[in-house]
């Protein structure tokens, strides 16, 4: 499981995925196989069928008949994606189908208006930066209230970390704040006239109010007493603001019909956290296209083999996995004569190892150790080459490969060997101990690295165990099933943690994970804090020259990798299969149901 970035933070993620594989079942689907043993058909699949230009609808597809079911990673926990401890891309990759908000992405990871929702967003200003919204008339929510203003005016409220209980404290709690928070004002012009006036200005302004970040303003007001949303400000009623906090931030978890409408083109019917499953089924209301299956069952498969296993004996219909797998990827590329279409692309998330401030790594000779005992190479070599040939090291936390701005930030510092390793350990006083480990002041150098349950991530933490112990560093292998989703990663609760981070095309939102918590880092779980880090971000997120924005970027960039504190290890690839469908591709940050509404069953 990997945790997303909100504005959004689901474990991370880059600009255009280059498609590396794609393979068809035959017939006329069949096309020519790249080096990988995988048709390019699916090339094709990665925009909408009724996408124009710069928006997207989806088309109107006949819809089938049938209960369609999709493996996924990890499971889903919470309707109300956007809150610190819920914050998972699994979380997402349900909810894509079942929230509406302004963008969509598809799986060129091309920024889209939702033109089934909405008519527009305008930046009707520049000095001050004013963005106006017009929602398209009679969108409603599946029970049946309009889906209008106050909507986008709660995400505002919930998300803008302007929020003052009588303690001071923000009652909503959100898991990022990067770009809500420079909205000084928010209001409803006509119910379905949205407009937000900035402090500086915002160039990713369009990664705000996506789907996730839009819940149903009218439960919240039933719920609570609140008579309007919109009569709440920030800095109001301290009372009325945090019951309308304490509600949005503890209501919308699992899954209570009663509470949890739809605005997209699914509903949820039933979750059964037991079995790790959620059913979807067509929300009647939905006002675009009326295509896909009539029925979804997505369940959760932390086993990526058991995923491509379930698939070849048709338990499953699509598989759709962040978490690579090399048997895994070689059963299914097996499968093209049972009709089974297969695909991998490098997604926009990043594995990484985050090393916590608040315990040993305080030192920060000992997280350059650490840095250069690990291989990442050798790493990439055994678990990825065969799910995508061309796979390397990330040297980079803010930029993705091939992109512009990119910079080798980390093989300078990363994979120096173990003596390296040592020499910086013994220069800094620390002294191996009879049994070959490090030690300073009485504190070992030893730690756990701790991951949510996942058979990849236990291989990259045995490899980096066996290279930090030829270093004199004892590394130990902690698996939380719950690691992720029960909040223990947010509250900083470990030595090291292995995870990913998987984002929207928006720069701007890793701010929130690497500036200090005093300036807003409320995604800063391993307590960071670098004022270098602080003005280069802020510098990028508030200026309108696109160069200087590179620019500053580059250098919050160069000054995490100089604190030491992140490894990143590489950029993910994503692989997925399906079969009994037309086209199935799947996205970087809303997986493989960001257009299930216009799938159509293979003939």
């Amino acid at each position: 499981m990997r945790r997303s970035k909100a504005v959004s933070a689901w474990s991370l993620a880059a600009a255009a995925a280059l498609l590396l594989s794609a393979c068809s079942g035959g017939g006329s689907d069949s096309g020519s196989t790249d080096q990988n043993g995988s048709s390019t058909d699916v090339k094709s699949m990665a925009v909408g069928k009724a996408e124009n230009g710069d928006n997207f609808k989806l088309a109107d597809t006949p819809g089938f008949d049938k209960t369609i079911t999709v493996g996924i990673d990890d499971g889903y926990s919470a309707y109300n994606n956007q809150t610190a401890d819920s914050n998972t891309i699994y979380n997402n990759f349900i909810l894509t189908s079942v929230l509406s908000g302004t963008l969509k992405l598809d799986g060129n990871n091309k920024v889209l208006l939702n033109n089934d929702v909405f008519d527009s967003w305008t930046v009707t200003s520049k000095e001050p930066q004013v963005v106006e919204y017009k929602i398209k008339p009679n969108v409603k929510w599946s029970d049946g209230a309009a889906y209008d203003c106050k909507d986008l005016y709660l995400a505002w409220l919930s998300q803008s970390a302007k929020a003052k209980d009588a303690d001071g404290k923000d009652p909503f709690n959100p898991a990022s704040s990067t770009g809500y928070s420079l909205i000084d004002k928010a209001e409803c012009k006509d119910n379905l006239t949205f407009t937000t006036t900035y402090s500086a200005p915002y160039l990713d302004y369009k990664g705000l109010f996506n789907a996730p970040a839009i819940m149903p303003a009218h439960i919240l007001e039933a719920k609570t007493g609140i008579a309007d949303i919109t009569k709440v400000a920030p800095t109001g009623d301290p009372a009325v603001v945090k019951k309308a906090g304490d509600f949005w931030q503890t209501a919308w978890k699992g899954f209570k019909a009663d509470i949890m409408p739809s605005s997209g083109p699914y509903k949820i019917t039933a979750f059964d956290a037991n079995q790790k499953a959620v059913t979807l089924e067509k929300n009647p209301l939905w006002i675009g296209g009326k295509g896909g299956p009539s029925k979804l069952i997505v369940k959760a498969m932390e086993d990526t083999k058991a995923m491509a296993t379930a698939l070849q004996n048709g338990e499953i219909d699509v598989a759709g996995s962040t978490q690579p797998d090399a048997t895994a990827a070689g059963t299914l590329k097996s499968l093209a004569a049972q009709g089974v279409t297969y695909g991998s692309a490098p997604e926009l998330s990043y594995e990484h190892i985050d090393l916590n401030y608040a315990r040993m790594f305080k030192d920060k000779d000992l997280r350059k150790a650490v840095f250069e005992g690990i291989n990442r190479t050798e790493i990439t070599d055994k678990l990825l080459k065969d799910v995508q040939s061309d796979v390397q090291p990330d040297n980079s936390i803010v930029f993705f490969q091939g992109e512009q701005g990119y910079q080798d930030l980390y093989s300078n510092k990363a994979g120096l060997g173990a003596e390296a390793a040592g020499k910086t350990l013994s220069g800094a006083g620390w002294v191996k101990g009879g049994d070959g480990i490090y030690a300073k002041n009485g504190q070992r150098a030893s730690f756990k690295i701790t991951h949510n349950q996942n058979a990849r991530r236990s291989q990259t933490v045995e490899i980096v165990i066996s290279q930090l112990k030829l270093a004199g560093i004892e590394a130990k292998d902690e698996t939380d099933a719950n690691f992720l989703k029960g909040g223990r990663v947010s509250t900083g609760d470990w030595d090291a943690c292995l995870f990913g981070w998987s984002a929207q095309p928006f720069k701007a939102e890793s701010r929130a994970i690497y500036i200090s918590k005093s300036a807003g880092g409320s995604q800063n779980y391993q307590g960071l804090a670098d004022p270098a880090i602080d003005a280069a971000y802020n510098k990028a997120v508030t200026t309108t020259d696109e160069a200087v924005q590179r620019q500053s970027y580059q250098d919050a960039d160069k000054a995490i990798s100089e604190q030491y504190a992140t490894l990143p290890i590489f950029q993910t690839p994503s692989m997925w299969a399906f079969k009994g469908i037309d086209k199935v591709y799947q996205t970087s940050y809303d997986g493989v149901l960001w257009n299930v509404g216009e799938w159509e069953q293979k003939k």
